[in-house]
């Protein structure tokens, strides 16, 4: 845990100790975000936020090589470094998007390119786990379900990337989840701890939260599509790098967990839960109102949570609160499940809706007449 710890401490000082230099260049290189009708922020701000996580990953993998423990297995090591390789490219394509608006069509090419490089070099996902059995994909199979889970998560990210503050903290609380798991997986179940998957989601953590300083409300600075693309490339590819190292058929039930085998599957889903439900609610509400899935609104979650009367601090917040509890609640159905965490998640779940819906609740009181309370309260 000391060499896990340490690796999110680099990825977050070398992230926050970059993410000045790259504001100041991306203010001299023009990529800034300019004001749209769709957007929230009041002023022009610069972008390549993204590509300080990418420096902080890198020398968080780069140290984490370095270590007795987690440098000591060439699979680690392998892995980390086509991952990193892979956020590359696709945080230098969300750069030149930034720059020039890249056209929908050529920036989904060069999301694939950046998965293919994943694909291409052994890092997939092998199988599926079912409540009894496990489905063993075929090589063609596998590479396209990678593929496209790659692409999906990145554009999941880019898609709730929309307030100071919010796509970072969603992932940081969501890497971190993911984090805990694979280490509790890999304590109870006598694994070796040292694993792609926990590498790649402490320094995507510690990344996040080294670059919030900068992008908390009012920010200074985005991350941009270099940083939302690669958060979502290396959300995914950790969860397809955990396939490739447990087989969960062999994993064991924890004392009160319920599908300790299937979060492999599971938890990315509910990390990423806000976002992708998102993508899909705007797909839909896009389609059927006759346009292009990847043409822009302002009808995202977080857009529905500032009509509800919240502050931009509070939306990110609340975004944060639902995060939290899908994510761990996830972990603790899964690995810990008894009636104390049952009553615990609903105390949760209640207060989260509360918080949720207060505002809007708040505002009708307001509105009603003094005959509406009458009639109401006699």
């Amino acid at each position: 845990m000391r060499e896990y710890l340490l690796v999110l401490l680099i990825a977050a000082m070398a992230t926050y100790l970059t993410s000045g230099l790259w504001r100041r260049i991306a203010l001299r290189a023009g990529a800034v975000a300019k004001v749209r009708d769709r957007d929230v922020h009041a002023v022009p701000i610069p972008y390549f936020g993204g590509v300080a996580m990418l420096f902080g990953i890198a020398v968080a993998f780069l140290a984490a090589a370095q270590l007795p423990f987690l440098g000591r297995l060439e699979i680690v090591r392998h892995d980390s470094l086509v991952i990193l390789a892979a956020g590359a490219v696709i945080c230098l394509v969300g750069v030149v998007d930034d720059l020039l608006d890249l056209p929908a069509i050529v920036k989904f090419a060069g999301q694939v390119l950046a998965a293919g490089i994943v694909v291409v070099n052994g890092v997939r996902m092998y199988w599926i786990p079912l409540p009894n059995s496990i489905i063993a994909l075929d090589t063609a199979t596998s590479i396209m379900i990678t593929v496209f889970f790659i692409v999906l998560c990145a554009n999941a990210v880019n898609f709730v990337d929309g307030l100071d503050g919010l796509a970072a903290g969603v992932v940081a609380i969501g890497a971190g989840a993911f984090f805990l798991y694979t280490y509790l997986l890999a304590y109870e179940q006598d694994f070796v701890r040292a694993t792609t998957a926990s590498l790649v989601t402490v320094a995507v953590t510690g990344a996040c939260l080294g670059f919030l300083p900068h992008n908390f409300f009012p920010a200074r600075m985005f991350m941009g599509d270099s940083g939302a693309l690669l958060l979502g490339l290396m959300l995914a590819s950790s969860t397809i790098s955990l396939t490739g190292q447990i087989d969960s058929s062999q994993l064991r039930s924890t004392e009160g967990g319920l599908v300790p085998a299937y979060l492999p599957i599971i938890l990315p889903v509910a990390i990423l839960a806000l976002p992708l439900l998102d993508l899909l609610l705007a797909y839909v509400r896009r389609t059927m109102a006759g346009r292009w899935w990847f043409k822009p609104d302002k009808q995202h979650l977080h857009h529905r949570l500032l009509q509800l009367g919240h502050s931009q601090p509070w939306a990110v917040g609340v975004m944060y609160l639902w995060t939290a509890l899908i994510s761990f609640g996830v972990i603790l159905v899964g690995l810990y499940w008894n009636r104390w965490t049952a009553i615990g998640m609903s105390v949760a779940l209640v207060a989260v809706i509360a918080v949720t819906f207060g505002p809007a609740r708040a505002r009708a009181r307001k509105r009603r007449t003094p005959e509406e309370v009458e009639a109401r309260n006699g």
